[in-house]
Order: structure tokens, then C-alpha cells, then sequence
């Protein structure tokens, strides 16, 4: 008689596939990029499959996964927390970026120009949509989607899989990180901003002085006009200020993996 095939040990293969794969799902689905709406969802499942494939036969042997058990579930639940926040400190360079032009366009008077985003479905200013475009443009460029795949592969060392719940999350650093968005859009935008300001002044000075002049039919075109001349000067410092940003994100990101 022949052999019967081998025995498989089912709980054993799911915890090897199922617990990197939830990390490498979230991470990919929060991630910029490649985790846009722009890509076929189709395209980031198979993605999350490959390197999935990639990362467990490089993984040592993990513990048993019992799907009836808490356990297994809690492990599910960190690994997808971790591949979150790795994805959003990555989110927060482009999220800074667009928030930087939306300031610029709302001090210009280009906000009454919109578009929808396609990553989150809401309307924002052209301006805000041109600056994610050259960033995204620039990260690709830069092999910035290879560097965070790397990193998604080096946490798997620093941040091993196990029955550990509870992992020490540093939420404190990560809340100034949520500010730190806040403050970079605004530093990108200043140069922008200050110019318009000191337009506004002078309008307001010229206003002062001769009051019988109509300053709202006038003013809107030069602040306008102004407004595109600073924005097109300001993009020559454009590319130094992306890779300042990616720095501080990247240098954020591994601080999170040191923990």
C-alpha cells in the first residue's frame, strides 16, 4: 500500500501566513502611494500575498495560531497596529504637504479652484492636489516606496511576531507627530503666506490713503497674480523641502521600530 500524503500542521502554516500578512496588510493599505485608491485594490492584494510569501519563509518558526483562541486574535490585532501607524507616519509627509497648499491657496484667493482628492474623496484646493502630485512624483523618483518596504521588512526583526500583546506603544511621540503635520505645512507655506500678507498690507495702506479708490475690484487680481509669482518661486526650494520632510519621517519611523 502507499504512504498517505504527510500530515500538515494547519495551525502551525496559518500563524506563519496570517499574522505577517496582517501586518503587511495594513501597513499597505495606510502606506502612501501604494496605498492609494488610485491602485486597483486587485494589484494591493496581490502585493500584501507577495511579500507576505517573502516575509514568512524568511520568519523563523512562529507559535501555534488557534483560531478558537483569544490569543491568536490578539496577535492579529498588534500586528495590524503596528502596520498602521508604520504606514501613517509615512501618510503625514503628504498630509503636510497638502495642508501646506491649502494655506497658500486660501491666502491667495486659488481656493475657489478644487478638485477631489482620490486617496480620501473629499474636495481640496487644486493647489493642495499639485503639491501631492509633485511629492508623490519625487517619492517614487527617490525609491521612497522601495525604502518603506525595507523598513516594513526590518520591523519584522526589531518588532518580531508573537504572543506578546500590548506592545509599548510610544502614543505620546506619536501625538506630536499629529502636530508635527501642523507645524511642517505651516514652515512649507510661510514664504507664500508672508508675501501675501505684506500684499494685504499694502492694499490696506493704499486704501487708507485714497479712500475713494475701489480696492476689491483690484485687489482680488493682484493678490492673485502675486499669489501664482510666490507659488512659482517657492518651487524652486521645493525638492529641499520634500526631502527635509522625509527625513523627519523616516527618522520618526525608526525611532517607533527602536521601541
Amino acid at each position: 500500500m502507499s504512504a498517505g500524503p504527510p500530515d500538515v500542521d494547519v495551525a502551525a502554516w496559518v500563524g506563519q501566513y496570517l499574522w505577517p500578512f496582517s501586518r503587511i496588510s495594513a501597513f499597505v493599505l495606510s502606506a502612501p502611494v501604494i496605498g492609494s485608491r488610485v491602485m486597483p485594490a486587485r494589484l494591493r492584494l496581490l502585493l500584501c500575498l507577495l511579500l507576505t510569501a517573502i516575509v514568512a519563509t524568511a520568519l523563523p518558526e512562529l507559535p501555534r495560531c488557534r483560531p478558537l483562541e483569544l490569543d491568536c486574535w490578539l496577535v492579529v490585532a498588534e500586528q495590524t497596529l503596528i502596520g498602521l501607524i508604520m504606514g501613517w507616519i509615512m501618510q503625514l509627509v503628504f498630509q503636510a504637504l497638502e495642508l501646506s497648499g491649502q494655506l497658500m491657496a486660501t491666502q491667495s484667493g486659488l481656493g475657489f479652484s478644487s478638485l477631489v482628492d482620490p486617496n480620501t474623496g473629499v474636495s481640496v484646493a487644486s493647489l493642495s492636489q499639485l503639491y501631492v502630485m509633485l511629492a508623490t512624483l519625487l517619492f517614487l523618483g527617490m525609491n521612497g516606496h522601495l525604502l518603506m518596504i525595507e523598513y516594513l521588512f526590518h520591523s519584522f526583526e526589531v518588532l518580531p511576531v508573537g504572543l506578546a500583546p500590548g506592545l509599548d506603544m510610544p502614543w505620546s511621540e506619536l501625538s506630536r507627530a499629529g502636530a508635527w503635520v501642523f507645524s511642517a505645512g505651516l514652515v512649507a507655506a510661510l514664504p507664500v503666506v508672508v508675501t501675501l500678507l505684506v500684499v494685504n498690507i499694502a492694499l490696506g495702506i493704499i486704501t487708507r490713503a485714497s479712500p475713494q479708490l475701489n480696492i476689491f475690484s483690484i485687489g482680488f487680481p493682484i493678490t492673485l497674480l502675486l499669489g501664482l509669482l510666490a507659488v512659482w518661486l517657492s518651487l524652486q526650494g521645493f525638492v529641499d523641502q520634500f526631502n527635509a520632510l522625509n527625513v523627519q519621517a523616516f527618522a520618526l519611523l525608526q525611532n517607533f521600530l527602536r521601541r
